[in-house]
This record gives C-alpha cells, structure tokens and sequence, in this order.
C-alpha cells in the first residue's frame, strides 16, 4: 500500500489549524512522522495470520480429540460431569469450557499385598510397593500365617471410578487387607495351607461386595494367593508338628486298615451264624409241624377204625424193631421150672431176666 505524504502533511495541518493547535499552552499533538516511526517495520497481513494459524492450531487441539480402544473419554463441562466419549475421534468445547479424562476400562491391573514385583509381561503391576505388615494374619486356631495375596480388577464404571471416591486405590488395599483377614480368621492354618483356592474364592466375592457398597465404580477379575507359609522364626517347630500329625495320620490310617479287615469279617461271620440258627430253626420248625400233622392224620385214622389202625400201628413198629434185634429166644408163657442159666448169650447177658423169675414167670 502506498502512502501520499503530502496529502497526509497537508491534512494535519488543517487539524491542527481547525483545534487551535501550535498556540501557547495547548498541547502539541502528536506528528505524523512520529506515528510512521512507531509503525514503520509492522506488517499487518503477516500478524494476522500468523495469529489465525495460532489459532486454529489451539481450536483444533482442545476441541478435537481420539479415544484409544481399550479407553473411555469422561468430558466434564464447567466442572461438572457431562457425558462419555466413546473409542476414536470426538468433539468438545475448547479447553476452559469442557474437559476430557481418559479411564482405562479394559485392561486389568494389579495391586500386590505382601511383596513387590517389577514383571509386567501380563498384568501392570502397581506403581507403590505394599507393606511385608500386611501378608501376615491370625488365623482361626490362633496361629500367624504370612499370605502373600494378588488383586486384579478393572474399572467398569468410569464416572463412578472418577468421582465418588477421591484415592480409589488406597481404598482398594484397605478393603482387601481387611477382606482377607476376615476370611483367613475363620479358618485354620491347614485350611490356610491347603485351600488356597476356596479362599481366594470367598474373598473375591466379599471385596467386589464391598467395592459395590462403596460405589468405586471397580469390578475384581481374580485374586490369586501365592505360596502361605508360617514366620521363619517359627518354621522349624511348624515342620515338626506337621510331621507329628502326619505320623498320627498315618497311624490312624493302619489302625483303620486293620479295622476294616477285621470287621467285616466277624460280621460276616456272625451274620452266617445266625443265618444258620434260622435255617436250623426253620428245619425245626418245618419238621415239628409235619410231625403234627402226622400224628394227626394218624389219630384220624385211629378215630375211624380203632382196631384196625392199632394192629397196623403195632406192625409197622415191629418191622422198624424185630430186624435190629440179635438172637432169638421163644420160651413159654406156662413153663413154671426153668433155671435161671447165665451167661449163655453171645454177648454175656442171661436169657431171661432174674427179676422175672423172682415173680415165677
């Protein structure tokens, strides 16, 4: 652009001629060569752009921003929570007016009790290193276990995880130490050993309780327990009184064995003695009531023909009885002096019996 000096002389001078200018005690205005000295060098077009560039590069990055997969962006206008933004490219009002947090809500993260690890080729490990306090716990039967613990959750609720708890955190350690105390303290120290699983079970399911009731916006994945000892200074003495059960165990054990030998085999033994006396009473009883109905079809009979039935009887008897007799002696009924002879049988017994003759038979 180019300026006409002369005219702009020519017109300073009627402004200074039409305001009374140049007379004594008036203040001298300022000249134009003075104004072109002080803007001789700036260039108008260049500021200006070089601000509009300024500009839009700060637009574009506090009203334009991308959401990574496993995240979710939490914006809060003036402060105050307004909405979540969702994986990729998102819009919201300058910095100043809205603000955008990024939560985590896919990836697990761990929280340690106990000891400290720097390996994190699956899980994140947490950034403060816990206490060796809290890893040791009393038991039920009143004895220290050192339980070294693992807690893995996520964030689920992001607005939740932001908001309603100030060190979400340090809530986490406390509410698990104090989780897990609760359900060691109901359980010996050879549950404690032994169950790792069934304990790490149950303490899940009371801290994700707790983490609801408290409203952390967290979600527990697992809690995994590691190796659960007894104190060193202990140890030695812990050794021996585990061998000292398990030598009762296996006592008992043998005891058992032989029991379960010797047992079953007396009652199967008794059980074949009284199977035998109620078969023997059966016979018994069997044999017993056909001997009463013989002996009642036999007096039937002798009640219809008396006679009859009592020579049959006393032949059937003879049959049974005369063939296992020995020798044989027939000696009249009317003999009146027959000598009592002994001896003379085969087998050393008399003929006839002594007592007989005495009465002269």
């Amino acid at each position: 652009m180019n300026w006409d000096w002369e005219k702009l002389r020519d017109n300073q001078q009627k402004y200074e001629k039409k305001q009374g200018g140049g007379g004594p005690g008036m203040p001298r205005p300022p000249q134009v060569d003075e104004l072109l000295n002080k803007f001789k060098g700036f260039r108008f077009p260049g500021v200006f752009l070089v601000g509009f560039v300024l500009l839009a590069l700060y637009m574009g990055s506090s009203t334009f921003f991308t959401v990574d997969r496993n995240e979710v962006g939490v914006i809060q206008r003036f402060g105050k929570y307004n909405r979540l933004a969702q994986p990729g490219l998102n819009f919201k009002l300058p910095s100043g007016i809205e603000k955008v947090t990024k939560v985590n809500v896919k990836t697990p993260e761990t929280e340690e009790f106990g000891f400290n690890t720097t390996n994190s080729n699956k899980y994140r490990t947490s950034a403060a290193t816990p206490r060796q306090e809290s890893s040791l716990m009393l038991t039920g039967d009143l004895n220290v276990a050192v339980i070294p613990w693992i807690v893995q959750y996520r964030r689920s609720d992001p607005r939740a995880f932001l908001f309603n708890v100030k060190n979400v955190k340090s809530l986490l350690r406390h509410m698990s130490e104090s989780t897990m105390r609760t359900v060691v303290g109901d359980r010996s120290i050879n549950e404690v050993i032994s169950s790792r699983e069934e304990i790490a079970l149950a303490a899940k399911v009371m801290l994700q309780k707790e983490m609801d009731n408290s409203e952390t916006g967290i979600s527990i994945v697992n809690i995994e327990m590691k190796k659960t000892n007894v104190p060193e200074p202990v140890q030695a003495s812990f050794n021996e009184v585990n061998q000292a059960i398990q030598e009762k165990e296996q006592t008992i054990y043998k005891a058992r064995e032989e029991y379960n030998k010797a047992v079953p085999l007396a009652r199967g033994e008794a059980k074949r003695l009284i199977l035998d006396a109620e078969g023997y009473a059966i016979d018994r009883v069997n044999r017993a009531q056909g001997d009463a109905t013989k002996f009642k079809a036999i007096y039937d009979a002798y009640a219809q023909a008396k006679e009859v039935t009592k020579k049959r009887m006393y032949l059937e008897a003879m049959l049974e009885v005369i063939p296992n007799l020995g020798q044989k002696y027939i000696i009249d009924s009317d003999q009146k002096n027959l000598l009592p002879f002994l001896n003379m049988g085969a087998n050393g017994s008399p003929l006839i019996s002594p007592k007989l003759l005495g009465k002269g038979e």
